[in-house]
């Protein structure tokens, strides 16, 4: 089963979307680091999370140690989204992150990433939710304020769930 290290924006954006609990329902467990959750999800989300099978990840002293030089060489980037990528790049695993720089961290890293876009194709792909729902998800996680989605990707997807319905954006 694939494990997907995720930072703190995908999982607000499919909350936004309302796609929280069906993303959980993805072939893959989610994974966090305990700083991340313990930062950021505990007292937003954070039982529910669990509930829905979040897996809380704590990282060894070497692991601490590559996430602080992480931190040192992308200053720009915050101790927990720090702990994710090491986390990712400790064991292998998928690193979900919405942060440009993250993601570029990553790529330098060779560490497989991906946004919540993906997220969304996966839904689809693996039938876990039909194209009229990842419309109307999308479209109210692109219509907050602090939407960093690349907008031709989101016009793109809006136009092929559409298609896929036989609607209208």
């Amino acid at each position: 089963m694939r494990i997907l290290v995720s930072d703190t924006s995908v999982l607000i954006d499919l909350e936004r979307g309302g796609l929280l609990e069906t993303a959980f329902r993805l072939p893959s467990e989610f994974a966090v680091p305990d700083l991340l959750y313990k930062r950021e999800l505990r007292d937003h989300n954070g039982p529910a999370l669990q509930r829905l099978g979040l897996r809380i990840e704590a990282l060894d002293e070497a692991g601490v140690r590559l996430a602080l030089a992480y931190q040192a060489r992308s200053p720009a980037l915050s101790l927990p989204d720090t702990f994710a990528i090491t986390l990712a790049k400790v064991h292998g695993w998928v690193l979900l992150a919405g942060d440009a720089a993250l993601r570029r961290l990553a790529a330098a890293e060779e560490i497989e990433h991906h946004g919540v876009l993906w997220v969304l194709d996966q839904l689809l792909h693996q039938r876990q939710t039909n194209a009229q729902i990842l419309q109307t998800a999308l479209t109210l996680i692109a219509a907050h304020p602090r939407c960093r989605l690349p907008a031709r990707e989101i016009s793109e997807r809006l136009d092929h769930y559409a298609q896929l319905t036989g609607g209208r954006r």
